[in-house]
């Protein structure tokens, strides 16, 4: 393609980035961010870890809660599910069952219906319910929260007057395919979700959620029917919160990464099989999935290319997409020199959803030696 209609990409595509970079700019002023000073009222609180072959990450995970259960100013329930590990996962929980705090449940077998994670998460929020919980806190085993995690995000959650909210840990890429992928994950919430209206509104469509860290009124989990509402979904923390907002509940996603990290992929191979389990449902379907990508590309892809073709239009979009990386990296405690590569990351990014569209087609889709069904 040449001419005029690589000129009119080019334009399209740099309005995009302009617009995203506005936007970027008006939810940095506006998100919200968890006080570690603040102190809330206290609550009956439960912790909740589901966690199958996890044995690299649990202890760290667990002294880490531990910690942070030390600075709530009411009572800690820490519930750690067993599903089904095949690794040294039992052994090492077995030697935090010795705290009072901490309970570890075994898993049982998924109802016909179920995904993996939407059940263990449905039997721990039930055991939790059962024990009088009043706010429900969904770890998972590679996050590390910081001591004032679980104090200042329930602060957040009630001073906000909110029923959900997910404290975005700040996510720690070792590796060249990691520093390429990784930081898209909060870029692509800060630079395309007008949080002002995601908190409020039901639409499905302004839902962004991140069950690494997810803090819920039980009142509200109870009325939005739990994990139960989300039985099949692959994205089962995006989901739960649509739920929730289908029952008139309010959440929203907010910057944490200064309660928690997390490192979700340790190397190329995982991160690859982590992806293409679970991007082909990211947004919405297959068809969200490969509409998401095409403007991203024409947003962040096709305006460096024009610009490395002499395009002064293509450089103003390659610029404003390389802006609203370095500010959120700076707002995220992010590397903001990786946001040079913008574009690459975009290409990376796109194909990862086109293997895991490949592979849900081919049926192919697995994660922890599970089928995941599309």
């Amino acid at each position: 393609m040449t001419g005029a209609p690589v000129r009119l990409l080019a334009r399209l595509g740099a309005g995009l980035a302009v617009a995203s970079l506005g936007l970027t700019l008006d939810n940095l002023r506006r998100v919200r961010s968890p006080d570690p000073d603040a102190v809330p009222a206290p609550e009956r609180l439960a912790v909740l870890l589901p966690v199958r072959d996890e044995a690299a990450h649990v202890a760290g995970c667990l002294t880490a809660v531990l910690a942070a259960a030390d600075c709530w100013p009411g009572p800690v329930r820490v519930l750690v599910l067993d599903d089904g590990s095949t690794d040294a996962t039992p052994a090492v929980l077995r030697e935090y069952a010795v705290d009072p705090r901490v309970e570890v449940l075994a898993g049982i077998e998924r109802p016909a219906g179920w995904l993996g994670k939407p059940w263990a998460c449905e039997q721990l929020g039930l055991a939790a319910l059962s024990g009088g919980a009043d706010v429900l806190v969904y770890v998972d085993a590679d996050v590390r929260l910081a001591p004032r995690a679980l104090s200042s995000s329930v602060a957040l959650l009630r001073d906000a007057g909110l029923d959900l909210v997910c404290p975005y840990p700040r996510q720690v890429a070792d590796g060249p395919l990691e520093r390429l992928v990784q930081p898209l994950l909060q870029w692509s919430w800060m630079s395309t979700l007008p949080l002002g209206l995601a908190e409020t509104s039901p639409r499905p469509s302004l839902a962004a959620a991140n069950g690494q860290l997810l803090v819920v009124d039980a009142a509200a989990y109870v009325r939005a029917g739990g994990h139960a509402a989300v039985r099949g979904e692959v994205v089962e923390d995006v989901a739960l919160l649509r739920a929730l907002k289908a029952a008139g509940g309010r959440g929203v996603v907010a910057e944490g990464s200064g309660v928690a990290t997390c490192r979700m992929y340790d190397g190329p191979r995982a991160l690859r099989e982590g992806y293409t389990k679970s991007l082909w449902a990211a947004f919405g379907s297959p068809a969200g999935a490969v509409g998401v990508t095409a403007l991203l590309t024409l947003a962040h892809v096709v305006p460096a290319a024009a610009a490395l073709r002499g395009s002064r239009v293509g450089a103003v979009g390659w610029l404003a997409s390389t802006a609203s990386r370095v500010l959120v990296a700076r707002r995220t405690r992010g590397r903001a020199l990786d946001a040079l590569a913008h574009p690459v990351s975009v290409l990376a990014f796109a194909g990862l959803v086109g293997e895991s569209l490949v592979a849900r087609r081919r049926g192919t889709l697995t994660w922890k030696g599970r089928p995941v069904h599309g």
